[in-house]
């Protein structure tokens, strides 16, 4: 009894644990994986989980031993499925601890992106509009609460003209919007105005009216309108447009969605932006999503958004956001916004302009089909 005793408490002196860990893996297609780490006694059990289940392990394809205090899983022949979190555990009847890593898998980039800022803004910044009586292509920009829609306003202002542009309130990881108004912002010398408005929110009487959008869009709503949520413009307000041109119609609209919330979307939500797109579709007027706050998704493009389209979780994120509100993948854009930058970053720039450059051929073809249909009547 007494050499059992001693035994015990030996073993309470001297817990299990971990000498080294997993570490993160990051490799490219076709790479092989090796996860190792190192215990402090070789008598446990060993247990392999991916993403929170047991490993289901393939031969061929993974390989797990245990070589003294040393072990090791290999994930041979990477592939996105192979993408993951993984655990080890180590366990006998006394103890259970473990440790765990990402596998990060680059894809082949089913995108390109240019690499230098400079021939896309010198390209915008000489584009003509197709249609000589429209001063300005317009953009209507909408989303929930915090998706990050007056970020790419300041993002783009920023690009354009040359230095970090703040006026324009952003709200931080809230749920409270600090748009207010319906705000008209230019974008220096380049014939293109964004317009941002309240978010949309969970609820009849909270957020930005669905209708209020909708009139936007047809060109009635002045500038500086401050957004009721209960009740839409109404036709007796000073604010209110009349007989709308097409220099006060929008000519594209962009839905902003976040990256890492759109599983966390209220379904209310997602149906408003779904009677929105169906307004806008009955109007001819084109439409684009911005998936914003792509680097906090996604560990491959925070470190290198020159990545992005290597990403398996952006490129997830992207079928999520076109199953959840009917959008073709093409027209889906994943961006990052300037937040806490205080120099510029190219690839951050190039990202954004290939998705801006998108809305600007989009809005111009739809002016342009405009005025070939009042050609025609």
């Amino acid at each position: 009894m007494k050499f059992r005793s001693f035994s015990y408490n030996l073993f309470h002196l001297f817990p299990t644990e971990f000498n080294t860990f997993l570490v993160d893996k990051q490799v490219k297609m076709g790479e092989d994986v090796l996860l190792q780490c190192e215990i402090n006694t070789g008598k446990l059990n060993v247990i392999w989980e991916k993403n929170g289940h047991k490993l289901d392990r393939v031969e061929g394809k993974h390989n797990t031993r245990k070589t003294g205090t040393m072990i090791y899983l290999e994930i041979r022949n990477a592939e996105a499925g192979d993408e993951g979190h993984y655990t080890v555990i180590i366990e006998n009847s006394s103890c259970r601890v473990s440790c765990n890593a990402n596998v990060t898998v680059e894809l082949n980039p089913w995108r390109t992106i240019q690499c230098s800022q400079d021939p896309m803004i010198g390209y915008l910044k000489t584009l003509r509009i197709s249609r000589e009586d429209v001063r300005d292509l317009r953009f209507l920009l909408h989303g929930p609460v915090g998706a990050g829609k007056s970020s790419i306003i300041n993002t783009v202002k920023s690009i354009f003209e040359g230095f970090q542009f703040i006026n324009c309130l952003a709200a931080p990881e809230v749920t409270k919007a600090f748009t207010v108004k319906f705000k008209k912002y230019s974008l220096g010398n380049v014939p293109f105005v964004m317009h941002d408005v309240r978010g949309l929110e969970d609820g009849d009487t909270k957020g930005v009216h669905t209708e209020d959008i909708i009139n936007a869009l047809k060109g009635h709503i002045a500038d500086n309108y401050a957004f009721n949520p209960v009740d839409p413009i109404f036709t007796t307000s000073r604010y209110y447009i009349h007989n709308p041109t097409l220099n006060d119609r929008m000519h594209c609209l962009v839905s902003v969605i976040p990256a890492d919330r759109i599983s966390m979307m209220e379904d209310e939500v997602i149906q408003k932006m779904k009677e929105i797109k169906a307004a806008a579709s009955k109007l001819g007027i084109p439409q684009v999503l911005f998936m914003t706050r792509v680097d906090q998704t996604c560990r491959l493009t925070q470190n290198d958004l020159g990545k992005i389209y290597q990403s398996k979780k952006i490129k997830d994120k992207m079928k999520e956001c076109s199953n959840k509100l009917d959008v073709p993948l093409s027209c889906i854009f994943p961006v990052k916004n300037y937040s806490e930058e205080t120099k510029f970053d190219e690839k951050l720039n190039c990202l954004m302009l290939e998705a801006f450059t998108q809305i600007v051929h989009s809005a111009n073809d739809y002016v342009k089909r405009s005025n070939e249909e009042n050609n025609m009547d």
